[in-house]
């Protein structure tokens, strides 16, 4: 009887104490029967930042680890690091995914599918006109290209970073047609005109409590999506939801990318549903 390989994984990323991560990928690896361990490689928690990425996938390399996740501040330093990206990767400029196999690292972005399964489920039928994203950092390119993959018209992206929501939206254009994203200049008015609001920004995390837009600009007729999910509950969506708007938590992005991400470390695809139902268990 063949052993099956085992897997060493684990997560770059800063202020990821409460990821759920680890824990829906162990799970889904005993239940296939697999020897499979993931491990949090917090910077905060090693006092470093994301500097020291060379030295860490160095590291991971060394101690035969079969992949990396990577997240908030990680998802476009990490890409001068790496010998080659898939398509998705590329296009979208930021990677959440490495696997580390024949000497090559390889970056990979499971967010911008686990977004727009997410959204399918859970915002279907949606106006999708006009749309407000806030943030256009890493997990904002992948949303971003989920968004207008899923039908948004208009997407108006706001950043603390002027320059860098506008060199997203040029990206997002010439991939999918002239006018399709543009650099929020009058979040206000903006805000007033759209159907939906998406925070992609880490405002609302445990390590970052508040809101990413004043509350006085929410109204009922505005869907609200998140990508934060620890707390599943953030600020942002418990005052959407207290004025009846529809909402969509972080919880489905952070399952559905992690299947891909378990596809991708293991070669055996998981039971996408046990993964969720696990994730809704650990938050019940």
């Amino acid at each position: 009887m063949t052993r099956k390989p085992a897997i060493l994984a684990g997560l770059i990323g800063a202020g990821i104490q409460a990821s759920r991560t680890p824990a829906l990928h162990e799970h889904e690896g005993d239940a296939q029967g697999l020897r499979y361990l993931y491990r949090l490689i917090d910077l905060d928690q090693l006092h470093i930042d994301s500097n020291a990425l060379p030295e860490l996938l160095l590291a991971a390399e060394r101690m035969n680890y079969t992949g990396l996740n990577i997240t908030f501040p990680c998802k476009q330093a990490i890409i001068p690091l790496l010998d080659e990206l898939s398509p998705e990767a590329r296009g979208i400029g930021a990677v959440n995914t490495v696997v580390l196999k024949d000497g090559k690292r390889v970056g990979h972005n499971t967010d911008c599918l686990g977004f727009a399964e997410g959204f399918r489920r859970g915002l279907k039928d949606a106006p999708r006109e006009r749309v407000v994203q806030m943030g256009a950092g890493g997990a904002g390119a992948a949303v971003a290209h989920a968004l207008l993959s899923e039908g948004v018209q208009r997407l108006s992206i706001f950043d603390v970073d002027k320059e860098r929501a506008e060199c997203l939206a040029n990206n997002l254009n010439e991939h999918f047609g002239a006018g399709r994203a543009v650099a929020g200049q009058d979040l206000p008015g903006t805000l007033e005109q759209a159907d939906g609001l998406v925070n992609t920004t880490p405002m609302g995390m445990a390590k970052l409590p508040g809101m990413p837009v004043p509350v006085e600009l929410l109204r009922k007729a505005l869907w609200v999506a998140e990508i934060v999910y620890f707390p599943l509950e953030t600020e942002l969506l418990r005052n959407a939801r207290a004025l009846g708007c529809r909402t969509l938590d972080g919880g489905n992005m952070a399952v559905f990318q992690a299947v891909k991400a378990f596809e991708l470390f293991s070669g055996v695809v998981p039971d996408a549903q046990r993964m969720l139902a696990h994730f809704q268990s650990m938050n019940g």
